[in-house]
């Protein structure tokens, strides 16, 4: 078995899949249940939709503004303090949830749990840089299916624990797991030794390098779109089950089983995207990803029962499932090892800010216009994302980044 340092790559890849499993679990739990959670226990009564979309997309943001700084500290001192930092702050905030009562308050904790996240995008960055390069895709691909594990799991037991125990006890879960993942990379995460006498990088300079590195830049724009397509439904779907006739004190229930029928796609299909990727070209996955999640939007505009509407998500999900995990294995192939740390930190902030213009723009969107019609929307807008890959041929550009070339056709 190969070993990276004084350890098993595959032992590190186990690890961390739990640690991530767990941290997205508990992020997932109060999806089904948001807009919910501000109507009945925080008494929002007017514009539910705008703050539905900006209790989810604020954190967001403040990851956005945040993730550069952490990516430059992970090269200088480690990915695994990151991990550690971003599990213990977020169990604490989460347990604050349980006590807030005013939907100001609660916005400023969403704040700060974005101001101290990152578990994710270390993890993602630690296995990019500590698994031999010929094994990153296949590596990604399975971490991807630890977060969506986590998505399916979460929205079901947040749904569950909302229906029976009341929304602000599911708080009190996600502060539990999320604390299993900080102790977890606390105790069994293993890293290569770092050399800390290094001066940090500043967040400027590696704005500039990035932008030197056309392929990089490209991935980024990409990211952004996959996250922004991904985001711009969430604080819209618990709404459409009302619409569909949904009892209220179900709706998170079923909301839950929307939610997690996308994740258990992704765990089926993920691994092995990265299999194919490895083989075929990571492009080509991208590019069938972005096609497929484009039709299966556009196709969720004339379904209205949420049994047909979950299994029509559940097959653009086999197809979305190729997506972030290509563009990850990608950002590897066009990265120095030294450098990777800031790139995941830049790409989480391209991320991030995408996570929280989309369900801002899902809300707004949702409040004047039908919300099929928002499907459609997303839809056009992933196969513009399919349509730039194949024109701007970004398998070739990737490849003639990895050579020291500056392919003009980027």
């Amino acid at each position: 078995m190969y070993r990276v340092g004084n350890f098993s790559w595959k032992r590190n890849l186990a690890v961390l899949w739990i640690g991530v499993f767990f941290c997205s679990t508990s992020y997932s739990l109060s999806i089904p249940f948001m807009s919910i959670f501000l109507s009945d226990d925080l008494g929002v009564d007017s514009h539910l939709e705008i703050w539905s979309g900006i209790a989810f997309g604020i954190s967001f943001l403040a990851s956005a503004l945040i993730s550069p700084f952490w990516g430059s500290l992970s090269d200088k001192y480690g990915r695994k303090p990151m991990l550690i930092r971003s599990g213990f702050s977020l169990a604490a905030l989460y347990l604050v949830n349980y006590f807030v009562h005013d939907p100001y308050v609660f916005l400023v904790v969403r704040v700060l749990q974005g101001l101290l996240a990152g578990f994710v995008p270390a993890s993602i960055a630690l296995v990019a840089t500590n698994t031999p390069e010929e094994k990153t895709g296949y590596a990604l691909g399975v971490m991807s299916t630890s977060g969506a594990a986590g998505s399916i799991i979460g929205p079901l037991i947040g749904g569950v624990i909302s229906y029976y125990y009341g929304n602000r006890s599911a708080f009190l879960f996600s502060a539990a797991i999320v604390l299993v993942s900080a102790v977890i990379a606390t105790f069994f995460v293993k890293e290569q030794v770092y050399d800390r006498s290094a001066t940090r990088s500043r967040v400027r300079d590696d704005i500039r390098e990035a932008r030197s590195n056309r392929a990089f830049v490209s991935l980024m724009v990409l990211t952004g779109i996959s996250s922004f397509s991904v985001m711009i439904l969430e604080p819209l779907i618990p709404i459409y089950m009302l619409d569909m006739g949904i009892a209220k004190n179900s709706a998170s229930l079923t909301s839950g089983i929307v939610f997690s029928s996308v994740g258990i796609a992704t765990v089926l299909m993920a691994p092995r995207w990265g299999k194919i990727g490895g083989r075929k070209g990571y492009g080509f996955i991208l590019f069938i990803g972005l096609l497929g999640g484009g039709i299966g939007n556009i196709l969720q505009f004339f379904v209205t029962g949420y049994v047909k509407f979950a299994l029509l998500r559940f097959v653009y999900g086999l197809f979305y499932a190729g997506v972030l995990p290509s563009i990850n294995a990608m950002v590897v192939q066009v990265t120095e090892p030294g450098f990777r740390g800031r790139a995941f930190g830049l790409n989480q902030s391209v991320s991030q800010l995408a996570t929280m213009a989309g369900p801002i723009l899902g809300g707004l969107l949702g409040a004047f216009l039908p919300i099929p019609v928002v499907f459609v929307i997303n839809g056009l807008i992933l196969l513009t994302a399919a349509l730039f890959v194949k024109r701007r041929q970004l398998e070739a550009c990737v490849s003639a980044a990895r050579a020291g070339e500056t392919p003009s056709s980027l």
